[in-house]
Order: C-alpha cells, then structure tokens, then sequence
C-alpha cells in the first residue's frame, strides 16, 4: 500500500484536488484544518468525489496520521500552523506548497520572505524535519477533473535525493511527473514563479502550466 498523506489547510481548493487524487490512487489522506468540522465535511465531499479513503480531523492529528505532510495553507497562516505542530511534525517530509503572493490593483507579485522563501520559512522554523517542496503551479481546476491527468511537470526541490524521489511519487499518483531540481535553496524560484503562471492564466484566461523539455 503507498504510504498516507496528511495535508494541512487541505480545506481549500488546492488541497482538496490533490486529497482527491492521492485517494483515488489508494492512498489513505488526512485532510488537517483548525477547525475539525470544517475537515471532516471537506473530507467527506472529497472521498464522494473520488471513492477512495479520506479522513478530516484538526491539524495536530492529522500531523500524527502520517509521514508525508503537504502544507496547502495560506502565506498568512503559515507560521503560525508550523510552529503550533512543530513536535507532531519531528521526523516527518514535510512539503510545502505554499506561494507568497500578493493581489493588489489587479497585479500579482511576489511577497519578500526573510528566510528566502514559504519552504525555507518552513525549515527553520522545523529543523527536526524533513523539508521539500513542489506542487505550487498545478492548476486546483485541473486536479478536480479526475477523468484526466494535467499535462505538465512539478518541479521538485529538497535537499536530499531521498526526499526528492518521495515527492516524485506523490507527484506521478496525481497523474503528473515529477522532476527534481536541485535543493530547497530553488524553493523561492518555484514559488515566485507561480506569480508569472497565474498572470499568464488571466491574461489569455488558460490554465497554463510548466513543461520541461529535453529529459529522459
């Protein structure tokens, strides 16, 4: 059996496609949110949509459900639900998916991040985790759409080749692959980029992604 996931601020539209679509591959996911109603409805909704096993509960248990973590949360909570779970998240991959932006005056742009980037935010502030990221450009829409695979990569960064491999699969059950890039260092490229995808989106208004050409 492929290993669980819990996702943290799995509520949202991002989390939810991609709890739909681990589900149906045959993992077990943990939908996380502050509010353990709000999970379980989530949860409820998204196992309906994909038949697989979906479970809502409070951030904290599901940090304890799982292994792999994928943080779905927005910028603005970020800190606060990492360090709040930081013992429930000792040992433990965590991927963040998070991208700080800003929307104003009908623009969006790349919020400045002390530590470089949401992922590197993430590593300090969990230096007895794991750390990786990915999942930042692909499109919630297309996740929901289960009857087709999104035709485009996900970059993949963390530090070590291991954890890189763990997200490359997390990223083929999504119907996706999954290339790695390099360490977390790349975290605030991928994160920053998201900011082109999401103007290109609006101005031809497409669901636009990333594709790497030239690899094996």
């Amino acid at each position: 059996m492929p290993d669980p996931v819990a996702i943290l601020g799995g509520t949202g539209k991002e989390g939810r496609g991609l709890a739909a679509r681990w589900s149906k591959a045959g993992r077990t996911v943990t939908i996380g949110s502050r509010d353990a109603a709000r999970a379980r409805a989530a949860a409820g909704e998204v196992a309906a949509l994909s038949g697989g096993n979906v479970v809502g509960t409070e951030n904290g248990e599901a940090c304890r459900a799982a292994d792999i973590i994928v943080l779905t949360t927005p910028f603005e909570g970020l800190e606060a639900t990492v360090v709040e779970n930081a013992e429930a998240l000792k040992g433990k991959l965590v991927v963040s998916a998070v991208n700080p932006l800003r929307f104003a005056g009908g623009r969006i742009s790349v919020l400045e991040v002390a530590e470089g980037s949401a992922a590197e935010l993430v590593a300090a502030r969990l230096p007895q985790s794991r750390v990786a990221t990915a999942f930042h450009n692909v499109s919630a829409v297309l996740l929901a759409k289960l009857e087709q695979n999104p035709e485009e990569d996900i970059p993949v960064a963390a530090d070590t080749e291991a954890d890189r491999e763990i997200v490359v699969e997390l990223c083929r059950d999504l119907g996706t692959r999954g290339v790695g890039v390099g360490p977390l260092s790349l975290a605030r490229y991928l994160e920053g980029f998201t900011a082109v995808l999401l103007t290109i989106n609006k101005l031809y208004r497409a669901q636009a992604g990333i594709r790497f050409t030239g690899l094996p």
